[in-house]
C-alpha cells in the first residue's frame, strides 16, 4: 500500500524512548551528544529516531513553541527560469499567509537532496513543497514518517500517495505535434534531455500519442536524448551546447527533419546554432518549437514558438493545498490538478 503523508503524526521523544524501552531523558541525552551514555545505545536510540521520523532540535523545539510559520521548498536548481518565477511566486503566497520560506536545491543530486531535506526537517519548518530528483521516494519517506506535509510539484513519486500539482506535460507535447502535423510535417524529432523523471515521461507519452494519431509510426528514430549535466553548482544546467551537438551529428548524417521539438528553450538555442551553421532555414525548411518560453525566446531570429508553462497557477495552488493541511481545513486528499499550457506560435514554426 503507498504511503501517505496525511496519516502520521510528528514524533516526540516519548514515542522514541518507548520503541528503544529506555527513558526519555537517556534518550535526549543520547540525542543531544551528552555523556552518560554508551557508543552503542547512542547509536541505538539514533538510528531508531530516524527510523520512526523523530528529528531533534529546531523541529523538537517547535513540538513545544508551536508552529515556526516556515516553509520548506525544496528544487533542483534555479537556472531553468521556470524554477525561478516558480519559487518567487510561493515566497509572494507564503509571505501573504504570514510565512517564510527556506529554499534548500538538490542539483539533480540525490546526495544534496538528501541533505536538502534533512535540513529542511532539522531547520523545524512546517511542511515542504518539493520537486524531487529522478522519481527517487527515498528521502521523503522520511518526510511521511515525520508527520510533515509534504506537497510535490512538477514531479510524481512513485509508490508514495501525494499531493501533486504540475503541468499537464502530456497534453502540452501533444499539441505541440499536431501543430507541426497540421503544417505538413512527418518526420518530427524530439529533444529532451535524459533524466528519469516524469515529466520527460508524460512528454514522451503525449509525442507518441499524436504521432500516431495521425498515422506516423513511433520509433527511436524520432527520440534525441540530451545527456544530462547538472553537476557543476553556479553554471548554467540547461546547456544549449549540448543540443547542438546532438543536433550536428544528426545533420552530419544527412537527416533534415522536418521539425525539432525540444524539452526547453536552451536546447532550442543550440539547436539554432547547429541549423545556422549549415545554412538549413527555419522555418522554411524545418520548424522548431521550444518548451518554457523563456524571456529571450521571443527575441531570437526567428523568434522561438514555444509552451509557456502555468507557473504562478501552479504555485498558488501548491500553496494553498499545503496551508490547507497545515491549518487542517485541507479536504481529503491527495488531490492531483494538472494544469494546461499554451503554446506561443511564432515564427518558428509558422512555415
Amino acid at each position: 500500500m503507498p504511503a501517505r503523508a496525511g496519516g502520521s503524526r510528528r514524533r516526540t521523544l516519548q514515542d522514541v524512548a518507548e520503541v528503544v524501552g529506555l527513558s526519555v531523558n537517556t534518550v535526549s541525552r543520547a540525542l543531544r551528544d551528552l555523556p552518560g551514555v554508551s557508543e552503542q545505545t547512542r547509536a541505538r536510540i539514533k538510528a531508531e529516531a530516524e527510523q520512526i521520523g523523530y528529528f531533534p532540535n529546531a523541529h523538537a523545539r517547535s513540538l513545544v513553541l508551536g508552529s515556526h510559520k516556515t516553509i520548506g521548498v525544496i528544487l533542483t536548481d534555479l537556472a531553468n527560469p521556470f524554477f525561478n518565477d516558480l519559487v518567487t511566486e510561493i515566497e509572494e503566497q507564503a509571505i501573504l499567509a504570514g510565512y517564510t520560506i527556506v529554499l534548500l536545491l538538490s542539483d539533480e543530486d540525490p546526495d544534496r537532496e538528501q541533505t536538502a531535506v534533512d535540513t529542511a526537517l532539522r531547520s523545524g519548518v512546517d511542511g515542504i513543497l518539493a520537486v524531487p530528483v529522478q522519481g527517487r521516494s527515498n528521502p521523503w519517506t522520511t518526510v511521511i514518517r515525520a508527520g510533515i506535509p509534504l506537497v510535490l510539484i512538477g514531479r510524481e513519486l512513485p509508490g508514495l500517495d501525494l499531493d501533486f500539482f504540475s503541468t499537464d506535460n502530456r497534453a502540452g507535447r501533444r499539441m505541440t505535434a499536431e501543430t507541426v502535423i497540421a503544417r505538413g510535417a512527418r518526420d518530427i524529432i524530439l529533444v529532451e534531455e535524459d533524466l528519469r523523471v516524469s515529466t520527460v515521461a508524460h512528454r514522451l507519452d503525449g509525442f507518441r500519442e499524436a504521432l500516431e494519431a495521425n498515422g506516423i509510426a513511433f520509433d527511436r528514430r524520432r527520440t534525441a536524448l540530451v545527456p544530462s549535466r547538472r553537476t557543476a553548482r553556479g553554471a548554467s544546467l540547461w546547456r544549449g551546447e549540448d543540443a547542438y551537438r546532438v543536433a550536428s551529428d544528426l545533420l552530419e548524417s544527412g537527416r533534415v527533419p522536418d521539425a525539432f521539438l525540444v524539452g526547453n528553450d536552451y536546447l532550442g538555442l543550440g539547436l539554432y546554432a547547429a541549423l545556422r551553421e549549415r545554412r538549413i532555414r527555419v522555418p522554411e525548411e524545418v520548424m522548431v518549437i521550444g518548451w518554457g518560453d523563456y524571456p529571450f525566446s521571443r527575441y531570437l531570429d526567428p523568434p522561438l514558438a514555444s509552451v509557456r508553462l502555468p507557473t504562478i497557477e501552479l504555485a498558488r495552488r501548491a500553496v494553498s493545498r499545503l496551508l490547507s493541511l497545515l491549518d487542517g481545513t485541507a479536504d481529503p486528499g491527495p488531490v492531483t490538478e494538472l494544469f494546461p499550457s499554451e503554446l506561443m506560435l511564432r515564427a518558428s514554426a509558422n512555415p
